[in-house]
């Protein structure tokens, strides 16, 4: 019995952490994208991109983003930390 419960939390806690670790890799991705947008781009640049729709990786990192404040947190704290 008790090998059972430890097999259920151990694959509990690897679900976990690979949802934790997907997550990662959004915010990661959202980041990097603003930051080369903005570093490598003129203005008018980004006047065009605003009108271009967004693929769904854009769309799910940006619910994310809406849904989850601690992510929005981390998210501002590497777009916006000091050089």
């Amino acid at each position: 019995m008790r090998k059972s419960i430890g097999v259920a939390v151990f694959v509990s806690a690897l679900i976990v952490a690979g949802a934790v670790a997907a997550q990662g890799m959004l915010l990661d991705y959202a980041a990097e994208t603003v930051i080369t947008k903005y570093q490598s781009a003129t203005c008018d640049q980004l006047r065009a991109l605003k009108n271009e729709p967004l693929t769904d990786k854009k769309k799910m990192a940006i619910d994310f983003l809406r849904n989850d404040s601690q992510a929005r947190v981390a998210f501002i704290d590497k777009i916006a930390a000091p050089f």
